[in-house]
C-alpha cells in the first residue's frame, strides 16, 4: 500500500514540474515574439529615416552653372534665396553706374563737338569754328551724382576734352566691374552646388583600431590608431 502511495506522489510531482516548465517556455517564447516585433518596428523606423534622407535636395553643378547665365538663376536653383538681393543689387548697381557715366560722357562729348565745324560741305570741316578762341565757352548740361537733377553751365574746349575722357574711363571701368560681378555670380552658383552635394550631417564617428606598423619603426610594433568616419 505504501508503495502505491509514493508512486502517486511521484507522478503528481512530475506533472507539476512539467507544467511549470511548459509555462516558462511559453513566457520566453512570448518574450521572443515581443523582441521580434520591436526589431520589426526599429527596421521600419530605419527605413523611414532612409527614405527621408533620400528626399534631400542635391543640386547638379552643371545645371546650376547654366541657369546662372541668367543673373540669379543659379542661386534660385540652389535654393539660396537670401543671395538674390546681393546678386541683383551688385549687378544692377554696376549697370546703373555704366548708364550714368555714359550719359555724362555724351554730355561732354556733345559740348566738345560744338567747338568744331562738323559740316561735311564746309571747307573748314573738322576745324575749330571761326571766331572761337581758347577762352571761348559752350553750354553743357551738368548732372548730379545719381542724375536726379541737372542744370546748364558753360565750359571751355579743354574742359570739355578732359570731361569726356574722364567719364569715358569711368564708363569702361563700370562695364568691367559689371562683368566681374556677373562672372562671380556664375562661379558662386557652381561652387555652392558642389558644396551641397557633400554630406555634412552630424553622423561623425570616431573609433579606435589596432595597428602594427608604427611610424619610424623598422619592425612591427603593436599600437592603436584613431579613425574618423565621415558619413
Amino acid at each position: 500500500m505504501k508503495n502505491w502511495f509514493w508512486l502517486v506522489v511521484v507522478v503528481l510531482f512530475s506533472q507539476e514540474a512539467i507544467a511549470q516548465k511548459t509555462s516558462k517556455d511559453t513566457v520566453q517564447k512570448g518574450q521572443v515574439q515581443i523582441i521580434t516585433a520591436d526589431s520589426t518596428v526599429i527596421s521600419a523606423a530605419d527605413s523611414l529615416m532612409g527614405n527621408k534622407k533620400e528626399k534631400k535636395f542635391f543640386p547638379v553643378p552643371k545645371t546650376a552653372t547654366r541657369l546662372a547665365l541668367i543673373p540669379g538663376g543659379g542661386q534660385i536653383y540652389n535654393r539660396d534665396y537670401w543671395k538674390l538681393p546681393i546678386v541683383y543689387i551688385a549687378f544692377g548697381g554696376g549697370l546703373y553706374a555704366y548708364y550714368l557715366n555714359s550719359l555724362k560722357y555724351h554730355d561732354y562729348l556733345a559740348t566738345y563737338k560744338s567747338f568744331y565745324d562738323l559740316n561735311p560741305a564746309s571747307p573748314d570741316y573738322g576745324q575749330i569754328k571761326a571766331g572761337l578762341t581758347a577762352d571761348s565757352v559752350m553750354p553743357i548740361r551738368v548732372r548730379n551724382l545719381l542724375n536726379t537733377n541737372s542744370e546748364m553751365g558753360e565750359i571751355s574746349r579743354d574742359q570739355a576734352a578732359r570731361g569726356k575722357n574722364y567719364w569715358r574711363r569711368n564708363r569702361g571701368f563700370a562695364l568691367i566691374v559689371s562683368g566681374l560681378i556677373y562672372t562671380l555670380s556664375i562661379i558662386e552658383a557652381n561652387v555652392a552646388a558642389h558644396l551641397k552635394t557633400f554630406d555634412l550631417s552630424e553622423d561623425l564617428t570616431l573609433r579606435v583600431e589596432p595597428k602594427l606598423n608604427q611610424p619610424q619603426m623598422l619592425t612591427p610594433t603593436p599600437g592603436l590608431r584613431l579613425v574618423f568616419n565621415l558619413k
